[in-house]
């Protein structure tokens, strides 16, 4: 930098001068030459006028040798301009010399600028990249691993106890956890320790939680990552982490390895849509599945994954030998829900009259997050009426918050709108109560609540399987809104958008998936590999497809008829209903009680089994349906 400004300031001794200065010098005859260089002119004054007042005033302080330049001024680099001015030093006898232009120095530092501002920006991104860790922030470490290290249980109190439900899990991770505190009496029987377990299961279902679990039990060292934190924009540095997170493991083995959202990196190779492109992800997955069991050993290190898509994952990371187990954390059911509550309800100050059965049976199809989060919303709720406890008014409208979003009584509706809107709830309510297999109804109201206009609440059976009829039900159930509308209005509106959503979607599972078509048979086009979705064609043929399209448009025309003959037998009652909906907004089953007397069709109740019990009682529905969608939601109505 020292010699480019150097260079760069070659005449920096020479005094500079204004242009009509050196007119004035020319024109007394006190120049001897000049030398036209680019832009700059360099001017030399004859021995005998150098002391004159005016140079000696200009020169004080400079070198001024006689015979060389001692001024110089600018003309810009124009050839105009300089021939203008050697013309004028011509005709006053002055010598004149023209040299090139001498940008060395100036190119010499623009260039050693230019280079020390990309290795700035680097030496940035690889400080930014590279994580606040110390040395591990510097530009040679961005090929090691991120894990997060708990040493023999430390940094977290949380342990199996903490984990309610779950216990076929629980007893396979603690079979796990028991291995490594006590190895001498599985391998003294010729048993090898598992080398990795996965955890799958909706989101919510406490898959981290158990993770955290392991971490606390386990005195070995727990090493906890992200599966997106191996992949990064540079080439070959998510297999150097996952090789510096190995050799870290085997280091302090017996250790464990958890790898959170694995299907960030464990996605089947071969289906990457760039093709031709490198692709980073895919040399990740190659090391670890050579670090999970490849040509050497890696004696003492067990891998746990999560994932809520194992339906992605490449299948040699499920082969025995890497992945030996396949834990399946489900959402809870009746029991487990119980104690999910019980967990968070501990640190709560709750009313006396809250029963904690009756909370779980209001929550089918919730996640073990979602009763947490409900537990939260209930005392946020309490609090903000000035409560001294927690009641089961404020847990009902928990769920309520949780489920449909927050209440909107301010919203502007018309009139016309909103009598409306208490006809098509009033449907769903009637047609639902008046068929067999339709879930039961908890409430209905006509207060917007998040995007919905109006809303009914219905208690699912948690059930296992689900026959035709019971879907067929629930289709007619789901058009009982439109169906009210079109019967009191003679016409529909956009209201049942997520009804007619939900509807085609259980029309085409039951034709396509579960085989419940008689002109389709007893075929299913579900593919369980997760192939289909990289597939450019149909699993059938074009008049196959007809068919189907055929058959579901039949069976949602067919219950809508029947919809709309239920409310036409029972349209007194239905214009009952929705009066008294209009008067209170919000109504319970005993209202309908009241209007339709004792539902036809007794449910029978679930028996509630002792912590612990293995009877398997409840659970998810065979569709999977969650709790939300069992909820009308009028987003485009009106």
């Amino acid at each position: 930098m020292i010699l480019a400004m150097g260079l760069f300031n070659f005449n920096s001794h020479l005094v500079r001068i204004d242009i009509s200065d050196y007119d004035k010098y020319l024109n007394q005859g006190d120049v001897q030459g000049i030398v036209v260089n680019g832009d700059a002119v360099l001017v030399t004054i004859r021995k005998d006028r150098l002391g004159k007042e005016e140079h000696r005033k200009k020169l004080a302080g400079a070198e001024a040798k006689a015979g060389v330049p001692q001024y110089s001024f600018y003309i810009g680099n124009t050839p105009q301009m300089q021939q203008q001015v050697i013309e004028e030093a011509r005709a006053k006898k002055v010598d004149v010399r023209i040299e090139p232009q001498n940008d060395m120095g100036r190119e010499i530092l623009q260039w050693m600028l230019f280079i020390g501002a990309i290795v700035l920006v680097w030496m940035f991104m690889m400080r930014r990249m590279g994580g606040p860790s110390g040395p591990g922030g510097q530009i040679f470490n961005i090929g090691k691993s991120r894990a997060q290290v708990f040493e023999g249980g430390k940094s977290t109190d949380i342990t199996f106890n903490d984990v309610a439900g779950l216990e076929e899990a629980k007893e396979e991770l603690q079979e796990i956890v028991d291995f490594l505190k006590t190895p001498k009496k599985y391998t003294d029987l010729g048993a090898k320790i598992p080398k990795g377990a996965l955890l799958v299961g909706p989101p919510g279902t406490g898959k981290t939680l158990l993770a955290k679990a392991i971490a606390g039990e386990a005195q070995v060292p727990f090493f906890s990552l992200s599966g997106s934190d191996f992949v990064e924009m540079f080439v070959g540095v998510g297999a150097s982490r996952v090789r510096d997170l190995f050799k870290q493991a085997k280091e302090k083995a017996p250790s464990i390895i958890f790898i959170d959202e694995i299907d960030a990196i464990g996605r089947a190779r071969g289906r990457n849509v760039n093709m031709g492109s490198n692709d980073e992800r895919e040399n990740t997955l190659n090391q670890l599945l050579t670090e999970m069991d490849g040509f050497g050993t890696n004696t003492g290190v067990i891998l746990i994954g999560a994932t809520n898509r194992a339906d992605v994952l490449d299948r040699a990371l499920l082969r025995p030998g890497r992945f030996d187990r396949q834990i399946f954390v489900d959402m809870p059911d009746l029991n487990e829900r119980i104690a999910i509550f019980k967990v968070h309800l501990k640190p709560l100050k709750m009313d006396i009259m809250v029963d904690v059965e009756f909370l779980a049976r209001q929550t089918p199809g919730f996640s073990g997050a979602d009763i947490a989060n409900i537990c939260n919303e209930a005392a946020l709720i309490a609090a903000r009426r000035k409560k001294t406890s927690v009641e089961k008014q404020d847990f009902l409208d928990a769920v309520d918050r949780v489920i449909g979003g927050l209440e909107k009584k301010n919203k502007i509706i018309t009139s016309d709108e909103k009598r409306a809107i208490a006809f098509h709830e009033a449907g769903h309510a009637t047609v639902s109560w008046l068929v067999e297999h339709a879930s039961p109804l908890v409430k209905v109201t006509i207060v917007p609540r998040g995007r919905s206009l109006g809303a009914a609440w219905y208690l699912p059976d948690e059930r296992h399987l689900t026959t035709t009829e019971q879907m067929l039900d629930e289709i007619c159930a789901a058009m009982g809104g439109r169906a009210a509308e079109e019967i009191m209005y003679g016409k529909v509106s956009t209201g049942a958008l997520s009804d007619l959503e939900k509807v085609t979607k259980q029309a085409y599972a039951m034709v396509t998936v579960y085989g419940l078509n008689e002109k389709i048979g007893n075929i299913s086009f579900y593919d369980s590999s997760g192939q289909t979705e990289y597939s450019f064609s149909k699993p059938y043929s074009d008049r196959t497809a007809q068919t189907i399209d055929e058959e579901v448009r039949n069976i949602v025309e067919e219950q809508y008829t029947r919809a709309k003959q239920i409310l036409t037998e029972n349209k007194d009652k239905l214009t009952a209903l929705a009066t008294q909906l209009l008067e209170k907004e919000v109504i319970f089953k005993e209202d309908l009680e009241k209007i339709f007397g004792d539902r036809p069709f007794a449910r029978e109740e679930q028996v509630v089994t002792p912590a612990g019990s293995q009877n398997g009682n409840g659970g998810n529905t065979a569709e999977e349906t969650p709790l939300p969608s069992n909820k009308d939601d009028n987003t485009s109505l009106g």
